[in-house]
């Protein structure tokens, strides 16, 4: 009987491409999926060919992920169009500011029974509240969504060392399956059916990262760092309640997805490192975006900038200090050093549901 199921990967960035590594090997063992799975890949070129070409032949990103082989299985294409085709399981990740606009690019080509799980580290904040990546996949795509995230360090996954990572999804069945494609004993999948926290911890955590770097960058040691982490932490949780109300389970701060992810990410994310040449060299963050990370963007910078925007329209930014600060270093021009302003805070009445002070 043939396979019923077929993967296909939306976004080959150092992320893209090592979750294409685990995905390949694993299709191939599972009957049920067909072998092949399609990778959409922005047509660009590297050293004189395409990338796409250099995928197909040589079965390895070079730009994003080099020196780590991809399966033969993973077949590069320039179209998304073309990569979604007859596909049932959608993996998308991209940075979230690209989603709208590659979904428009596929809406319409979507089988009706396909579902997607998204693994972008990135949520949409506004003035009048959030938007989840995969809120915003099941608007456009109208499919079941689901959620990944983790203390998961593209390039030491792909290194193949232990970890762990999150998967979010409403119905247990399903998660069973995503959690086929992506477990191995070397990166371990655990499913909570909290969609919007496990999304919710993935792009706060950039943020205190962020804040990480800094410390970093003006060399105050790990006594420091860690008291950075911790309030970064709380404002986290705090956030949670103000944004969604009881809608993201105080549970989901304790998986991969949230307290392991914030530690990893402050110790060893691009976040972190990126934050700390800001401090170095003084060179502003889309500069060192385009030296440091071949013009992939530092997904901590501009969240900080969208939890900024709505936490000073809702009047709280008192409640946030870490978070202010961070948003006026990064785009107002202060000081490294002003990030210890006004983080004295009481966070011992936070629950996570609405809270009086807020």
């Amino acid at each position: 009987m043939a396979p019923t199921n077929k993967v296909c990967i939306l976004g080959s960035g150092n992320w893209g491409s090592t979750a294409a590594r685990i995905i390949g090997s694993n299709v191939a063992k599972l009957p049920d999926f067909d072998d092949t799975v399609k990778i959409w890949v922005f047509d660009e070129i590297v050293n004189g060919k395409k990338l796409i070409d250099i995928i197909n032949t040589e079965h390895e990103n070079v730009k994003y992920l080099p020196g780590h082989k991809l399966p033969t299985n993973v077949v590069a294409v320039p179209d998304a169009a073309d990569a979604v085709k007859d596909a049932t399981h959608i993996v998308v990740v991209i940075p979230h500011q690209y989603i709208q606009n590659l979904l428009d690019s596929i809406h319409g080509r979507v089988l009706p029974n396909a579902r997607a799980i998204s693994l972008i580290k990135g949520i949409a904040i506004s003035n009048h509240g959030m938007t989840t990546m995969t809120q915003i996949i099941h608007r456009t795509l109208a499919i079941p969504v689901a959620s990944l995230s983790g203390a998961n360090i593209a390039n030491e996954i792909a290194e193949e060392k232990y970890c762990e990572t999150t998967i979010g999804c409403s119905d247990p069945e399903e998660a069973i399956v995503w959690r086929s494609l992506f477990n191995t004993p070397y990166f371990q999948v655990n499913c909570v059916s909290d969609v919007i926290g496990v999304e919710f911890c993935g792009a706060l955590k950039n943020v205190v990262a962020v804040g990480a770097g800094f410390i970093d960058g003006m060399g105050l040691g790990n006594n420091t760092k860690a008291a950075i982490i911790r309030i970064g932490f709380l404002e986290m949780r705090r956030l949670a309640m103000h944004i969604s109300g009881a809608r993201i389970q105080d549970a989901t701060f304790m998986e991969s997805c949230g307290l392991a992810d914030v530690i990893t990410t402050c110790y060893g994310g691009r976040n972190r490192r990126l934050a700390e040449e800001f401090v170095l060299t003084g060179k502003p963050m889309p500069q060192l975006e385009q030296d440091l990370l071949n013009g992939q963007k530092l997904q901590g910078y501009l969240t900080a900038g969208e939890v900024h925007s709505y936490i000073d329209s809702s009047g709280i930014t008192d409640h946030f200090p870490l978070f202010t600060n961070i948003y006026s270093i990064c785009y107002q021009g202060k000081a490294p050093r002003t990030i210890f302003d006004g983080l004295n805070v009481d966070f011992s009445r936070d629950t996570l549901t609405p809270s009086p002070m807020l």
